[in-house]
């Protein structure tokens, strides 16, 4: 893995997390010697996943929110009344993922659930900082809350829903819109398995998890650090959390830190960490990560006490496991309805699993079925 002292020669270095994981593709580095295209460019490629032709139940269109582009879901059965209606964004550590690689996801959502679905293509980091990816899944919301009616959607029924970086996304969606006037209320929020804090990245899942695939420990802080500057030369310091002042992290600790969480998960091994003493450059360029729009865990009470029906997806070998555990907290402190799954045997990503022939995991395919069963109940 590359160290911070080799990284800083170059910020290219930090455009791609595989250049600090030895599952890197040797093709992107071919590739882009040749200078055909960027490491990044290729990742992308190999994880867009394959074309799906038409589906004999859904009506499936492309067009754009405003200047956002979407792919709509529309079972073709006729209702009684209008549908519910889901506005997903897609994961990938706001670098990589699109609508393709989401197709299998959404088609089955909205044929099980009879709920019309919209899949965001949202902006992508390294070349598109914050606040793009947010501003982008704002607007298209907004959109949809606006002209559910032409797609025969209730819009008092409309669900904000996402996994991982689109989990994180969805949550500070829900927390944005509580303080919108003139727009219909979400009716849920359904958050899968997502990264809710870039705080501390030292609690036990991270600990635990840090080198489970698909998402190691230090990949995670990676994304974060992409989303936020573009590049990743602070990857050291943030893992060691002297990002953060010892002030602020006190002030934090009633809602993340690990006597927040239940002891069976702390039964693997869990070593409390040293608070270490701040950078005070650092903080000063790393200050972001304390607001709610990128650590939706840290939003005021009087936000979170006014946040929807919540739906919680969270994976026992998952560094993000313990962020939704805290949110979990939150939310049910504050007196929001939680439902909540556990994958037992589950890693990060594990949903996206639940139909991929010899790679399926039955894990998979039963917490995307708990998913339907929360649509369904509300």
């Amino acid at each position: 893995s590359c160290q911070i002292s080799e990284a800083k020669q170059g910020q290219a270095q930090h455009l791609s997390p595989l250049s600090q994981s030895s599952q890197q593709p040797y093709g992107g580095r071919i590739l882009e010697n040749l200078h055909i295209c960027s490491q990044i460019q290729f990742v992308r490629y190999c994880r867009s996943g394959r074309k799906q032709g038409p589906d004999a139940k859904l009506f499936i269109k492309d067009q754009k929110f405003k200047h956002v582009p979407v792919r709509i879901y529309q079972p073709k059965t006729p209702s009684a009344g209008r549908r519910k209606g889901i506005v997903f964004f897609h994961g990938g550590g706001w670098m990589f993922g699109n609508i393709r690689a989401y197709e299998k996801m959404c088609r089955y959502i909205s044929k099980e659930s009879d709920a019309v679905v919209v899949s965001v293509e949202y902006r992508l980091s390294p070349e598109h900082k914050y606040p793009a990816q947010l501003n982008d899944c704002l607007a298209a919301t907004t959109h949809f809350l606006q002209t559910a009616d032409d797609y025969g959607v209730d819009s008092a029924r409309v669900i904000v829903a996402g996994d991982s970086a689109g989990g994180s996304l969805a949550a500070v969606v829900c927390q944005t819109l509580v303080g919108r006037q003139g727009f219909p209320k979400v009716c849920a929020q359904i958050l899968i398995y997502p990264g809710l804090q870039a705080v501390d990245f030292n609690l036990p899942s991270y600990q635990q998890n840090a080198a489970v695939p698909i998402l190691f420990r230090e990949k995670a802080a990676f994304y974060f650090l992409n989303y936020l500057n573009g590049e990743a030369s602070l990857l050291e310091e943030i893992l060691q959390g002297c990002h953060v002042p010892v002030s602020q992290r006190l002030r934090y600790r009633k809602w993340i830190s690990a006597d927040n969480i239940a002891k069976e998960f702390k039964v693997r091994g869990y070593k409390p960490s040293v608070p270490i003493f701040c950078d005070d450059n650092v903080c000063e360029e790393l200050k972001t990560v304390c607001v709610p729009e990128i650590s939706p865990l840290l939003a005021e009470d009087t936000v979170v006490r006014q946040l929807p029906k919540t739906c919680i997806i969270t994976c026992e070998y998952d560094v993000l496991r313990d962020d939704g555990l805290l949110y979990k907290k939150r939310l049910e402190d504050s007196g929001v309805p939680v439902t909540w799954y556990h994958i037992i045997n589950g890693f990060h990503g594990i949903i996206s699993f639940f139909d991929e022939g010899w790679l399926t995991f039955p894990s998979g395919k039963q917490g995307l079925d708990n998913i339907v069963r929360f649509i369904q109940s509300l």
